[in-house]
């Protein structure tokens, strides 16, 4: 579906400079300035037009209250496919011509999805990823969490995200998957190289993807050959892990396709991991910085599960989704028409001074602190239980064994419009014993 943005609304268009801003990479890695610009409209704009060269104009949502309102609503908010991110105009020709192959084409996730297809497939892992779903996990996540500390040890300096807190989630991800260890570099390169197509530092060599590319579809067919050999292993024999539920589940009484069971993993497998992995290590820089609100945990362990949720609230790993009107719709006094795009920001819900008290400030012990990093609605992550089960165990075993930290040089976020989070945290540390 095409989009627009209504001509009678000019009188909300924001900052030409904060609308270009919007849809840079690098300002995604430059936190301060985006929050800044964020704050501005928050108070000045909540609901306003963007509109940047190369793009389509796209209503950029700011507040708490609006996002979830928008969010209760799919049915009139669609996600539209490949329009669900930010995409220019000549990334949507190429993303739409990827969707119209079919047959290998890795094009339905549930991120894609809309009613009523979404929830039949939503309810495939439904059970899986249910709270008691991955209770049953608790213990083998704990050897893993106590597996990546280990990574610590010897040593007083250490890169915490790429030496531990990547490792752990798609340690578990690889279990959960009945994946092989040994495709674990593999799996996290791929992941970087999918998500970060326009990070200099992560992306790798690129080809053929436009300058608005919120995903390197280049890579897509080498991991469609890797995941497609699992869906035929699981065929031919099935076990009791999650690449097996999939493998062999039935929509409509049909077998998934092969694209769709594809789709399924590559969803799981990167966004499975590489959300969590930024959240932990978000944690870890914000409490190396306040040395106070490290020595409230470690004196209380019942502050993990409010540290945890404090930690997917202030690293935002997820930028963004895009949401397409099917109907006109009044918002905020606003005038939607049928077709517009929209853009919610859930760093700005995460920081909108209505909804949390200090926005800008790390408390461990924050409360209430309803988060949205995970979405909301019928979209809401998936994995959320999962997530939250990892950190608040990693956690409770990292602060077993960790004295204190600091920042042991410049920790760096990624320049990413859709996925970003952080790739890179230095820290030194004093490990206890």
């Amino acid at each position: 579906m095409a989009t627009k943005v209504s001509a009678d609304i000019s009188a909300v268009h924001m900052p030409g400079d904060i609308a270009g801003r919007l849809v840079d990479p690098k300002a995604y890695g430059q936190w301060d300035q985006l929050q800044q610009d964020l704050t501005w409209l928050r108070r000045e704009m909540p609901l306003s037009v963007a509109e940047a060269e190369g793009y389509d104009p796209f209503w950029m949502v700011t507040k708490y209250n609006d996002i979830q309102e928008i969010g209760r609503q799919p049915g009139i908010f669609a996600n539209n496919g490949a329009r669900k991110t930010l995409i220019d105009r000549n990334f949507a020709q190429r993303a739409e011509a990827i969707e119209a192959e079919g047959g290998r084409a890795v094009n339905r996730s549930l991120l894609t999805m809309d009613a009523p297809v979404h929830m039949r497939y939503r309810l495939v892992t439904a059970a899986q990823f249910a709270p008691k779903g991955v209770k049953v996990l608790e213990e083998d996540i704990r050897g893993l969490a106590r597996e990546a500390i280990d990574a610590m040890e010897g040593r007083d300096e250490i890169d915490f995200l790429n030496a531990v807190s990547h490792r752990f989630p798609l340690r578990v991800i690889l279990s959960l998957l009945g994946l092989p260890r040994s495709d674990e570099d593999m799996l996290l390169a791929m992941t970087q190289r999918f998500f970060n197509p326009r990070d200099e530092e992560l992306a790798g060599e690129q080809t053929g993807n436009s300058i608005g590319a919120t995903a390197n579809h280049d890579i897509l067919h080498e991991m469609y050959d890797y995941f497609a050999a699992i869906v035929a292993n699981r065929r031919a024999n099935p076990t009791s892990d999650v690449a097996s539920v999939i493998a062999n589940s039935t929509i409509n009484g049909e077998l998934i396709t092969e694209a769709d069971a594809v789709s399924y993993y590559l969803t799981i497998a990167t966004a499975g991991h590489d959300t969590t992995a930024s959240s932990t290590a978000g944690a870890v820089w914000a409490l190396a910085e306040r040395p106070e609100e490290f020595a409230k945990v470690k004196a209380d362990r019942s502050l993990i599960p409010s540290l945890v949720n404090e930690a997917i609230r202030w690293t935002s790993p997820v930028n963004h989704f895009m949401r397409t009107a099917l109907a006109d719709y009044e918002l905020r006094g606003q005038q939607i028409r049928a077709g517009d795009w929209l853009m919610l920001s859930y760093p700005s819900a995460n920081r909108d001074e209505d909804i949390f008290e200090a926005p800008f400030e790390f408390r461990v012990d924050r409360q209430p602190n309803p988060q949205m990093a995970f979405g909301f609605g019928a979209h809401v992550c998936l994995g959320q239980h999962l997530a939250k089960l990892e950190m608040g165990v990693f956690f409770d075993e990292l602060f077993n064994r960790v004295e204190h930290v600091e920042l042991a040089g410049e920790p760096k976020r990624i320049d990413s419009i859709s996925v970003g989070g952080i790739k890179r945290l230095p820290v030194r540390y004093k490990l206890a014993g």
